[in-house]
């Protein structure tokens, strides 16, 4: 079964997305990007939905680090995010995402933007 990192600080969205998700991946809810790269040093998921606005660390600076790492790098990351403009669509595009999905997402079409990168 493949795993997915669901990377947010809400916890209502991990939540939905949870429970989207948890009856065909093996799901693993992070509370923030600090604690999503201490869990990267055990486990490598096969996706990781990455919400954008975060304190501490936001999407774009954890994509960031997740591409200049070889091992991560590999790794598709679709941002979730509330705000949704072209720049942002662009940056996010620019910086490697496989996609962006707008919160509240659609469950139906969550499942197909991870079911064409796992």
């Amino acid at each position: 079964m493949s795993t997915i990192f669901i990377v947010d600080d809400s916890d209502t969205n991990l939540a939905t997305a949870e429970e989207a998700l948890e009856n065909q991946y093996n799901v693993m809810t992070i509370p923030s990007a600090a604690k999503m790269f201490t869990l990267l040093e055990k486990v490598t998921p096969n996706l990781i939905l990455l919400d954008i606005e975060m304190p501490e660390m936001n999407g774009f600076e954890a994509l960031e680090k997740l591409k200049s790492n070889s091992v991560w790098a590999k790794i598709p990351v679709i941002f979730l995010t509330g705000t949704v403009d072209a720049s942002i669509e662009k940056r996010g595009l620019d910086l490697g995402a496989a996609g962006i999905i707008s919160k509240p997402f659609s469950i139906p079409a969550l499942l197909e933007k991870i079911k064409a990168h796992v």
